[in-house]
């Protein structure tokens, strides 16, 4: 296969709407799978138990489908139109990570690589498997080694043009595809990102997850550590911090992707509001919404979490109301946020 047809691909793919799309093999990533095995060794992957399921298939792209032969990397774009962190510390409000403030970015993704990969069929034969970061895939260091970006300090993709604000999706294929040269890591001296983390979760280019607030709010399934729940301040779901920190961002451009625009009630929403949903007007509100997957019970803990370093003590009436909250996550975090109001009120 020529440069010629790769070149097509990548018209192809921006054609369709991605923002970039680079090629590698389909061998596995030269330090990649001894990297994860060290990081599960070490427990760091917390509740992630799917980090360590189907190792051998995450470890090689050919582990998952010995056929393969190339893999296209495609990066999407959802840098934000305006301040990543501005709903930070806003009184009685959440702040959302950007990604999750739109439409489920794997919907979209989805469709769009589905499309690709029917047409590079169509068009020149071979087999196809289509993924987003649902299944046993090492996307960073797939991404990293076709020259979409390196990985930054805070362990995700940096790309020149859009800096942090990517997500990736993959396609495996059986056609033989020239790699693209990687590109070189251009982080230099810079530790913005690391300096950014709230919960000190990073450290030269290792992210200890159970410190950090994505993995708190989104993955962990049980209370959150009460040490750590003062740094969360009002995120109820992710943290863009060590993101919006990165100096490439100012090459960044807003997305013009309209399922990746922000909904008006996530730009940051009343927590009182939040506080009072049940799981029926939960689902309805985040339909189609990547908040939805982590279910009422954990989103409210986030909510309590953030009613408790709120020092509203107008909040107060929507906490106590939850403390007999059937699910014991809740009620443990409603009891948790009242302590911490009610001392605010007993020092007034």
């Amino acid at each position: 296969m020529t440069d010629g047809l790769k070149e097509e691909i990548r018209a192809q793919a921006l054609t369709l709407g991605f923002a970039e799309a680079r090629f590698t093999g389909a061998q596995a990533v030269a330090g990649a799978a001894d990297a994860l095995a060290a990081y599960l060794a070490e427990g760091r992957h917390g509740g992630m138990a799917w980090l360590a399921e189907r190792f051998e298939q995450r470890a090689s792209p050919q582990g998952l489908w010995p056929e393969a032969r190339s893999v296209i990397v495609l990066g999407e774009n959802y840098g934000p139109g305006r301040d990543a962190l501005a709903s930070l510390g806003v009184p009685g409000r959440g702040h959302v990570s950007v990604y999750a403030r739109g439409r489920d970015y794997h919907d979209t993704l989805k469709k769009r690589l589905k499309a690709l990969a029917r047409w590079l069929v169509e068009r020149h034969g071979g087999a196809v498997k289509v993924f987003t970061d649902t299944a046993p895939v090492m996307e960073k260091p797939l991404a990293a080694r076709a020259g979409l970006g390196w990985r930054g300090r805070h362990t995700n993709i940096v790309s020149r043009r859009f800096g942090s604000w990517l997500f990736l999706g993959e396609i495996y294929t059986t056609l033989e595809l020239p790699p693209d040269t990687p590109e070189p890591d251009r982080c230099g001296q810079c530790r913005a990102c690391e300096q950014a983390c709230p919960t000190a979760a990073l450290d030269k280019g290792r992210i200890e997850p159970r410190r950090c607030i994505s993995y708190l709010t989104i993955e962990h399934q049980g209370p959150i550590p009460e040490a750590l729940r003062p740094q969360l301040g009002n995120r109820i779901y992710g943290c863009d911090d060590c993101l919006a920190a990165c100096p490439w961002n100012k090459f960044a451009r807003p997305t013009a992707e309209a399922d990746y625009l922000p909904r008006a009630e996530l730009l940051a929403p009343h927590l009182a509001d939040l506080a009072a949903l049940d799981d029926a007007a939960f689902r309805q509100i985040f339909a189609g919404s990547p908040v939805k997957r982590i279910g009422r019970d954990r989103f409210l803990r986030n909510v309590l979490t953030a009613i408790g370093n709120s020092g509203q003590t107008a909040l107060l009436a929507p906490a106590r109301a939850l403390t007999a909250d059937p699910a014991p996550l809740v009620a443990e975090a409603a009891r948790w946020a009242v302590a911490r109001l009610e001392t605010i009120t007993a020092d007034q």
